[in-house]
């Protein structure tokens, strides 16, 4: 191995190929994170020569690796690109542009010196193609190949390749050699000196490392222990280039596996899928999740490419063909599971309804399982996966009603796996089955039939759950009722969901009295309040009265489509009440229990030393449990606001001066004018926080006062409220600042990056500034500054991703509770879009509900499955109005470009 400092000039001036294999991923890099930043390196070094023609300085550009190739006698010397692909293919791309622009400026002499370092002489090769000296031979080949050949002047729109990254590097880098350049005259002096300043940087003022590798040395190690600059490296190109650098030591013929075995080249693989805050490519997941089953152990994702080495060189006994072949059996089994998952009309399997199902969730834990089950070679009865994937599924969505952790499911699975392997087929589900009741802690135990019950009976389920979570479950009952008509299975197309007493009860549906009414508060979010509507009703039907000519029950006859609905009806013909919703949460509960039911007699017994799991804890639990008596009267904390009081009604909601509340926060909003944790606001007569209650409630040690005990970290399970009053608090900078830490957690952010997030100066005290006074607040309530710091040079700060969870909750909340007036005008399925929107985006959201039009659904797809993105903060929203001309003209004064598809209109948020 060779180690040497190269030129542009160095590397590329003699006649040889330089071949990118066709294992290697495909260009990714793009002008934001790469091609600005090195045009901006390129263009500072041409100024300086412009400025001083005897300057030498140069600049780095990281470091590629090349191995020798053999080839026959007469042939130009080629080399393997082993790592630096992307760097050497837009160096290729920058001189080629420059050599465009020189030619058409009549540069010639200069077109000429960039050409020698892209463009083999024809005197030295027996064919044009072979011309090039960066070859690729993956996908990129034909996109390269013909930008590359292009002769000036170059219309980049009308190549075949157009949309590609290559041929936009290409576009990018003429456009910005052509502006730097000027407009002219090009037979000026001063033009010729900057072209030439130019072309000598391109060719002697950067520097790159090269790692020249002879033929018998392991390219794959050098691959494995290089930091990728640009792009990180996925698991998925790991794995590729170590499954190909196998296959090509095996003498296997590389390009026709590649072109017939290597699943992952398509855009359903290349999709990035959010896993708690982090995002992956679909392939990577998949892999990590592959691994997972085969050797039932719980890999971090991060750790995917290392644990499947040490799998493929010390335990398995596959040839690498025949493992890559099952890998690919596998990978075609999951994509057929999603694609299936997604058809919101198909009759789904137990696997498929599952892949939905945790995917409602958010869940990706079970996938290991379902790849074990379906293992080539396994053959297990058809009968026996669906129960076994019954059992995951019980043990999961009945952990996800109660609202527990996930945080070490993970390790459970693996455990599960490797408990199942001994068992035969005719007893695995059994074992499952046993496995699973044997969990008897808090962080993994399978809850019973009567904490479910318990818990539904009074839990807000609207405001408790995700809505993608409480449609599923909602569906799952409309499923169970169909199932004994032998019905297919409902629609899953993002039905909203619907109160049938209404958020907005007060005009149609007041009651007298303060019990009565925190009653009919305390009951609109409960489970037996909700149901599936096949279109949104319009907000005058939705907040009406029940009965009448054109009233809610009359209108429900028009979804009667949904057993769901046939059922409400002839439950509540005269009427519906808090006691009707008690019984229908009743019902539905018992129909969740034998959806996802568990094994006779067992009971989810726990028997670690917390005495209770609840994460989400009510004033009204305290009040059953007898810690806290109706009537107790409460203080508000020292400040403006000392003086308020409030009252614990029989119910568990909060009377302040007449006003009823069903948190302490709110009730402490409402004293306060703003977010405020009602946990540590409201005080007992002794002193004690209503905090310190929840606490004993929990099985807790009370904790001191915040002022006087010892600071603590930010935990999701009991801070979340305490972080949304200090996230209320914030400054913008230190939002922005914060929220940096939350979408890189664990891994530390510089001061530059943070600065510029912030909008401040990037220097180290400026930063530090912005946090003295969060500083203090946390402080204030008990906690750490949610940042930690590395001392530098460079000093860089960094959040632990239980921070950052935490973090995460409290800005939804704090999101959720700046919606404006406004959102009281719409359907109650609309409010969580109303969240994310603008003020200019509600107004439009309003005036489109107004006109009756359907609610647009996140993450939805419009006709023939074409996504239709629309403009709302972070979120895909997808929309298909059926629109005539004055209602097309009224969309476009409100904001919304209106582009017609076909004989229908799609209207997209400009």
């Amino acid at each position: 191995m060779d180690t040497n400092i190269r030129t542009p000039m160095e590397i590329f001036n003699l006649p040889h190929h330089l071949v990118v294999p066709l294992f290697q991923r495909p260009y990714v890099w793009d002008e934001t994170e790469q091609w600005a930043p090195l045009w901006a390196d390129v263009r500072r070094m041409a100024e300086l020569r412009l400025n001083d023609p005897f300057r030498t300085a140069a600049h780095f550009l990281g470091a590629v690796v090349l191995q020798v190739q053999e080839t026959s006698v007469g042939s130009v010397p080629a080399r393997n690109v082993i790592d630096g692909q992307q760097r050497l293919t837009t160096l290729q791309l920058l001189m080629d542009a420059a050599a465009a622009v020189f030619e058409e400026a009549g540069q010639d002499h200069l077109a000429s010196q960039m050409e020698t370092l892209t463009h083999n002489s024809a005197s030295f090769v027996q064919d044009e193609s072979d011309r090039l000296k960066i070859r690729h031979t993956n996908r990129d080949r034909a996109a390269f190949e013909e930008v590359m050949r292009a002769d000036p002047p170059i219309d980049h729109e009308r190549l075949t390749h157009a949309t590609s990254r290559l041929a936009s590097a290409h576009r990018y880098f003429m456009s910005e050699v052509q502006m730097w350049l000027g407009p002219g005259p090009v037979d000026a002096p001063e033009f010729a000196q900057r072209a030439q300043a130019l072309a000598h940087v391109l060719q002697q003022g950067l520097q790159i490392v090269v790692i020249d590798l002879q033929v018998n040395e392991n390219s794959q190690e050098i691959f494995e222990t290089l930091n990728a600059r640009g792009t990180p490296l996925t698991a998925a190109d790991l794995i590729k280039n170590f499954v190909f650098q196998k296959l090509e030591s095996d003498g296997a013929d590389t390009a026709k596996v590649y072109a017939e075995d290597w699943p992952f080249e398509s855009k359903f693989w290349e999709k990035e899928l959010a896993v708690g805050r982090v995002t992956y490519t679909r392939g990577a997941l998949f892999l990590n999740q592959w691994l997972v089953a085969r050797v039932a152990e719980e890999i971090p994702t991060k750790s995917t490419f290392t644990r499947f080495k040490h799998f493929v060189e010390h335990e398995s006994k596959q040839k690498m063909i025949d493992l890559l072949r099952a890998i690919k059996a596998q990978a075609e089994q999951y994509e057929a599971w999603t694609t299936a998952a997604a058809d919101p009309d198909r009759n789904l399997t137990v696997t498929e309804m599952n892949v939905y199902r945790m995917q409602a969730n958010g869940i990706e834990l079970l996938k290991p399982v379902l790849l074990w089950l379906y293992e080539p070679g396994r053959y297990l009865p058809q009968p026996v996966i669906d129960r076994v994937i019954g059992v995951v599924e019980s043990w999961v969505v009945r952990r996800s009603l109660l609202r527990l952790t996930t945080s070490n499911l993970g390790a459970v699975v693996a455990n599960l796996i490797r408990t199942a392997r001994a068992a035969g087929p005719e007893d695995l589900g059994e074992t499952v089955e046993h496995f699973l009741r044997g969990q008897k802690v808090a962080s993994s135990y399978w809850p019973g039939d009567a904490e479910i019950r318990a818990y539904l009976s009074t839990a807000p389920a609207y405001r408790r759950y995700p809505r993608a979570r409480l449609r599923m479950v909602l569906e799952a009952v409309e499923d169970h009722l169909r199932a004994e008509y032998h019905a297919h299975q409902v629609d899953r197309r993002g039905y909203p969901i619907e109160h049938l007493l209404p958020q907005k009860w007060e005009s149609h549906w007041s009651v007298d009295g303060e019990v009565a009414l925190a009653e009919r508060a305390a009951h609109v979010h409960r489970l037996g309040n909700l149901t599936l509507l096949t279109a949104t009703l319009n907000s005058a039907v939705s907040n009406g009265r029940w009965l009448g000519r054109n009233g809610k029950y009359a209108k429900l006859a028009q979804h009667d489509v949904l057993k769901l609905n046939q059922r409400l009806r002839e439950a509540s013909a005269d009427g519906w009440d808090e006691a009707r919703i008690g019984e229908r949460t009743a019902d539905i509960t018992e129909i969740v229990l034998r959806t996802w039911p568990v094994p006779a007699g067992h009971t989810g017994e726990i028997t670690d030393s917390r005495t209770s799991v609840q994460s989400w804890v009510e004033v009204n639990d305290l009040v059953t449990a007898g810690l806290l008596a109706p009537g107790t009267v409460l203080k508000a904390r020292t400040g403006s606001w000392a003086d308020a009081l409030a009252a614990v009604t029989p119910s568990g909601a909060l009377d302040v001066g007449g006003a009823v509340f069903n948190s302490p926060s709110a009730a402490g909003k409402h004293v306060k004018g703003s977010v405020t944790n009602g946990w540590t606001f409201w005080r007992l007569e002794d002193g004690r926080t209503l905090a310190d209650v929840r606490a004993v409630f929990r099985g807790e040690k009370p904790g001191p006062d915040a002022k006087a005990g010892e600071l603590a970290w930010w935990d999701v399970e009991t801070n979340v409220e305490e972080a949304t009053e200090f996230w209320a608090a914030l400054s913008t900078p230190a939002r922005r600042f914060f929220s940096a830490l939350i979408e890189a957690s664990p891994d530390p952010v510089g001061i530059p990056k943070l600065a510029e997030r912030a909008g401040v100066v990037s220097d180290g005290k400026v930063v530090a500034g912005v946090l003295a006074w969060p500083g203090r607040f946390a402080a204030r309530t008990g906690h750490y500054l949610p940042s930690r710091w590395i001392q530098g040079p460079p000093v860089q700060y960094w959040m632990d991703e239980a921070t950052a969870e935490t973090f995460t909750e409290a800005i939804r909340r704090f999101d959720a509770s700046q919606v404006s007036q406004t959102a009281t005008d719409l359907p109650d399925d609309w409010r969580d879009l109303h969240a994310l929107a603008t003020d200019e985006e509600r107004a439009v959201l309003v005036r489109i509900a107004a006109m009756g039009l359907p609610r647009p659904e996140i993450g939805g797809e419009g006709a023939d499955g074409i996504p239709v993105p629309i403009g709302w903060p972070a979120r895909k929203v997808a929309a298909e109005f059926e629109i005539s001309a004055e209602t097309s003209a009224e969309l476009g004064a409100g904001g919304w470009r209106v582009v017609p598809v076909g004989e229908e209109l799609r209207a997209v948020l400009a």
